[in-house]
């Protein structure tokens, strides 16, 4: 199987999974999945959210799923628990249709590392 239909496939696990367990079967897309990391990675799963703190969740996962690629490195968490990151480098300027394929490796690594899928 190639490097490309096994991230397909697994990236198709880890919708069907997170769309089972949070939308009641109504397919997630990119940006949800997104947001349901930046919540966990936050741990303060049973608080509702403004508006402008689901970007700030949203910034808080991106920040998470490319640091093992050497993007951001974590830095502290503030007085209210948020975790802070500081770039690293630089990410390179992409296409569209290559950010969507990296920030899909970057969930599909976070959810094996996490046991979620295999």
């Amino acid at each position: 199987m190639s490097r490309d239909e096994q991230l397909k496939e697994r990236w198709e696990q880890v919708v069907h999974k997170l769309s089972a367990q949070f939308a009641d079967g109504d397919k997630l897309d990119l940006d949800a999945i997104i947001y349901l990391i930046g919540v966990q990675e936050l741990g303060q799963l049973d608080r509702k959210f403004k508006k402008d703190h689901k970007l700030d969740l949203m910034h808080i996962a991106i920040c998470r799923l490319l640091e093992p690629y050497g993007y951001y490195e974590f830095d502290y968490f503030d007085d209210d628990k948020w975790p802070h990151y500081k770039v690293k480098e630089q990410l390179p300027n992409l296409k569209a249709g290559e950010q969507s394929v990296l920030m899909k490796e970057a969930i599909v690594n976070y959810f094996i590392e996490a046991d979620y899928i295999k």
